[in-house]
């Protein structure tokens, strides 16, 4: 298993049509670490857990990873926007949730996971043959920077250039010049400006995921509701479905085709409509019947999603 995604109930004290959400926190933390156990001989070597999680019990949830998984296993924790509007009931409108990322690898999970799309804001106002690129600096910070780069370099207007101060050139005169007879240098101001790399789609590497994940991006709350209700607007709604696209980019990150992906608490089934779209294999529990029977299978079902029951 490459992926296990966790989205337990938060112990907000309510009681929820189609789960009951309410334990002292020894006990939520109990069962959360009976859960990570069955869960850690499962996965992979180079595999991720992510527990999504709110305020409420979010610092319990982190000590029970380090329990289980160990500090070490540690990578990140992302903030996720989850609503736009504003609860005046409470002293501060919560905004986000927390999800935890934890990898038998630790942070040098980073050589395997897969980074964001880096194809933004490509531009060929010169009409390059080869196509739509971004520009880059050229310059680098001087602290380890050698002899051979730091030089002058004749701009198309016969202006002399240097490095900006405290900067040099990241590349020596030779390979600036090959640079400059293969077209890759895009001087600014039509040319008296400063030198730029020009970076083709094909070479631009994929981003780092950041952190902060805002709801443009992923959804929110209102818009994983709103999913539901298209999917499965009979009956009582799910009160606490997670965006179709949260669940996709977490899955791009975190696996490849035919990689095996494990959510324990299915709920609606945001997780197994996602992988399916991504071509991962999925596996769901889910141990409310009412929840697979009223919400799980008909939106499964209702998104074309493949699956088979014991």
């Amino acid at each position: 298993m490459r992926l296990a995604y966790l989205d337990p109930p938060f112990n907000t004290g309510e009681q929820f049509h189609h789960y009951d959400d309410r334990r002292s926190s020894d006990e939520w933390a109990q069962v959360l670490r009976d859960r990570l156990k069955v869960i850690k001989p499962l996965l992979a070597s180079d595999g991720s857990l992510w527990l999504h999680l709110d305020d409420r019990e979010q610092h319990h949830g982190r000590l029970v990873l380090d329990e289980v998984f160990g500090r070490g296993a540690f990578v990140s924790t992302i903030i996720w926007q989850k609503r736009t509007s504003r609860d005046n009931r409470r002293a501060f409108s919560p905004s986000h949730d927390y999800i935890h990322v934890y990898s038998p690898m630790g942070e040098s999970w980073k050589h395997v996971r897969n980074g964001l799309p880096n194809e933004g804001a490509l531009s060929n106002p010169d009409n390059d043959p080869r196509g739509g690129w971004r520009s880059v600096p050229l310059s680098v910070q001087a602290g380890h920077g050698v002899s051979s780069q730091f030089y002058e370099i004749e701009s198309p207007t016969g202006r002399l250039v240097s490095p900006p101060r405290g900067r040099c050139w990241a590349y020596s005169s030779q390979r600036m010049a090959q640079l400059e007879r293969e077209g890759r240098i895009y001087w600014t101001r039509g040319g008296d400006g400063t030198p730029r790399l020009k970076r083709f789609v094909e070479e631009l590497k994929p981003l780092a995921p950041s952190t902060i994940w805002a709801s443009d991006d992923v959804g929110d709350n209102a818009s994983a509701k709103r999913e539901l209700m298209a999917d499965v607007g009979v009956g009582e709604i799910f009160a606490t479905p997670k965006p179709v696209k949260l669940l996709r980019r977490i899955i791009e990150i975190a696996t490849d085709v035919d990689d095996l992906v494990l959510d324990p608490y299915l709920g609606s089934g945001s997780t197994a409509i996602a992988a399916s779209e991504l071509d991962r294999r999925w596996f769901g529990i889910e141990a409310s019947a009412v929840t697979v029977s009223e919400v799980t299978v008909p939106r499964l079902l209702a998104n074309g999603v493949a699956f088979s029951s014991p």
